[in-house]
């Protein structure tokens, strides 16, 4: 048996998935490469998140230094009428962050030399001891693992089910970000120290205040983030909201400052006939607000050999959840703590790990599509865009 400095892993994805099971198999002894197609960095991606507790034991698990005050507190939860009158609003203490202030803070922690940007996945063979990774730049690497952490439409997915897509659900998430500085008093004071919900007949919306650019948490330093989930109809009414300012239709997400000015003028319009004045107030002040299509997906297995999914390859979970990054820290430090042990073959390691935490993302998946029901009410049908 090959002793634990030998182990390596190779791991398909740099973003949080990917940078958590690398702080975490390191923090085990293990050697680690990461693979991101992208050639650029990923830190200007994503929006607001909850702070779970799955993300400071992983970041406390794998060593990784932080900030005091990852996140932004909010004392209450709140929700609003139309008219912007509070329905209700209750002490329910909690902190929201930022995926670039997580993804900055692991990137960090990780050496120099570990992440390989501008690489992809190619293919791979398996002999039963150890795999064969094939990358795009020709490079042919031997491991004892690759893991497969590229998100909801995964190549390391496909090679191994090849059938396997996440489906539509027939709702978007439309989404923005600003300064906290560029609403008026009026609106601020309405949201303050709060997270704020409107849910409609069908829709719901929801804010809160996050970290800034630079990971700040000083008043006025800060963001709002809001995410408002709206129905859309496969078909014409999703192609049409896809198809960016310069008429490329995308088949997922259409990133900041992307979306067509009709689209843009339409949501404005749409804010100001059914939002709350505050809540219409944030969706006209974002300069550059970014569509997002709500998918669900399930991996029917995680382990496959030598190969493994983890994070949003194995499970495209709802955002209601709050729990996406929570829940790829936490495969990543399960796996970690399955693979510690130097005398423990890798295969029985992997199989334990597995029967844990397939069950754990099939109820979170199960736990969002019933969230998603008792708030987007019925939507069916809605085959995959």
């Amino acid at each position: 048996m090959a002793d634990q400095t030998s182990r390596h892993a190779v791991i398909i994805g740099g973003s949080l998935g990917g940078l958590f099971a690398a702080a975490a198999l390191r923090a085990v002894g293990w050697t680690v490469d990461i693979y991101e197609r992208s050639i650029s960095e990923l830190d200007s991606r994503g929006g607001g998140l909850v702070m779970q507790p799955d993300l400071l034991e992983a970041f406390q698990f794998a060593g990784i230094a932080h900030a005091p005050q990852l996140g932004v507190p909010s004392r209450d939860r709140q929700y609003l009428d139309a008219s912007g009158a509070v329905l209700f609003r209750q002490r329910m203490p909690q902190a929201q962050t930022a995926w670039s202030v997580l993804y900055n803070t692991l990137r960090a922690g990780l050496p120099d030399g570990v992440v390989h940007s501008g690489v992809a996945l190619s293919d791979f063979e398996q002999d039963g001891a150890c795999i064969d990774v094939m990358l795009s730049n020709g490079q042919r690497v031997r491991a004892d693992l690759l893991i497969g952490a590229d998100g909801p439409y995964s190549t390391t997915r496909s090679l191994l089910l090849p059938d396997d897509f996440p489906d539509y659900a027939g709702y978007v998430a439309w989404r923005g970000l600003l300064p906290e500085t560029a609403v008026d008093r009026t609106t601020a004071a309405r949201l303050a120290d709060a997270f704020t919900f409107q849910s409609g007949d069908g829709h719901q919306l929801l804010t809160y205040l996050i970290p800034g650019e630079d990971g700040s948490t000083r008043a006025g330093e800060r963001r709002w983030n809001w995410v408002w989930y709206r129905p859309l109809a496969a078909g014409a009414p999703l192609d049409a909201a896809l198809t960016d300012r310069h008429r490329v239709q995308r088949a997922l997400s259409v990133p900041p400052g992307a979306l067509s000015d009709e689209i843009g003028a339409r949501l404005q319009a749409d804010a100001r006939e059914q939002l709350a004045p505050a809540l219409a107030a944030l969706v006209h002040a974002t300069e550059a607000p970014f569509l997002q299509v709500i998918q669900d997906y399930r991996a029917p297995r995680l382990v496959f050999g030598r190969a493994l999914l983890l994070g949003d390859a194995a499970f495209v979970a709802r955002p209601h959840t709050g729990a996406g990054a929570a829940k790829a820290a936490a495969n990543a430090v399960a796996l970690a703590q399955r693979l510690r042990d130097p005398e423990r073959p890798i295969d029985e390691a992997l199989k334990q790990w597995e029967a844990v935490e397939w069950r754990n993302g099939v109820r979170l998946c199960e736990f969002g599509v019933d969230l998603g029901a008792q708030i987007m009410g019925d939507l069916s049908p809605h085959p995959a865009p």
